[in-house]
């Protein structure tokens, strides 16, 4: 179960270490916006049409964030706002000059203020403890965990929160969080839920990720993985001349044709969705997204 992207992640790929858990979002979004970081935004339009389906099927209606940084995914399935709003709030020189407390003080009524009248429950995982900690004092998760499920277990609390989760995102986290994660993670839903079932996994990761390990767990847990071919989603723009050729490397690799996606200088994502076999059999993948003006954005 070991990570084979732990290296790429390290050493060629842009490091925003020193972003990830500070005390407040606004590093985050200066840093991602720099590379126009678009990930949560296809989550934001993407995840809505799988929650409709699994509460159709009968299945709980909560919500697992991994590697849910500052709540930005709770904040978009939330709340009536855009990946944009979001960059343009924490940029603007209002916001610049607040403490990281002045900040909370204004973030709980703005999210108070634009939230859905019925918000999915969403439940955040993170080994970025102060970034989770953020998230729960704004407001926009139901509980948090500041925690890596790739070394240690999840603590009871976990188990204790998880029991109405129905559906399981990870938007930009694939490749930082691996099997082991998703094994204890689905353990502990199995565990929390009534009918002992698996949630469903909704993941964007980038293209360079052979998904097969992770469809393989998956299915240990009765889970089919499906990939949408209707189209791929842009994640971001690469950071220099050297990530931009590692990837295509990595794709020549696997045989993946880069044109018009990564060639153009941007990492592109495929949406996997993992749910059992019955579910999967009655409408593939690629019909949930048929609806006209779903996937055109």
């Amino acid at each position: 179960m070991s990570n084979p992207y732990a290296q790429h992640n390290e050493q060629n790929k842009a490091n925003f270490d020193h972003v990830y858990d500070l005390p407040d979002p606004r590093g985050y979004f200066e840093a991602l916006g720099s590379l126009d970081y678009l990930a949560p935004e296809h989550g934001r339009r993407l995840f809505p049409t799988l929650l409709e389906r699994v509460r159709s099927a009968g299945g709980p209606a909560g919500v697992l964030d991994l590697c849910c940084s500052y709540g930005v995914n709770a904040a978009l399935l939330g709340h009536d706002l855009t990946l944009g709003d979001l960059y343009a709030r924490y940029a603007s020189p209002e916001i610049a000059a607040l403490s990281t407390e002045e900040l909370l003080e204004a973030d709980r009524p703005f999210y108070a203020e634009c939230r859905y009248s019925s918000p999915p429950g969403i439940i955040g995982a993170d080994s970025a403890a102060n970034a989770v900690r953020y998230a729960l004092w704004a407001g926009l998760l139901e509980a948090g965990f500041g925690e890596n499920f790739e070394t240690t277990d999840p603590p009871e609390a976990f188990g204790q929160a998880v029991g109405g989760v129905g559906l399981v995102t990870v938007t930009g986290g694939v490749g930082y969080v691996w099997e082991r994660t998703f094994n204890r993670v689905l353990k502990a839903v199995e565990q929390a839920r009534p009918d002992g079932r698996a949630p469903w996994v909704a993941t964007l990761p980038a293209r360079l990720v052979d998904y097969d390990p992770l469809s393989d767990l998956f299915s240990r847990h009765g889970l089919v993985t499906e990939r949408l071919s209707l189209r791929t989603f842009p994640q971001r723009r690469f950071a220099d001349a050297a990530e931009r050729e590692h990837v295509l490397r990595q794709l020549a690799e696997m045989d993946v044709d880069p044109s018009g996606k990564e060639e153009e200088g941007w990492y592109h994502a495929d949406l996997y969705l993992s749910r059992p076999a019955g579910e999967a059999s009655n409408v593939p993948v690629d019909e949930l997204f048929g609806t006209p003006g779903v996937l055109d954005y």
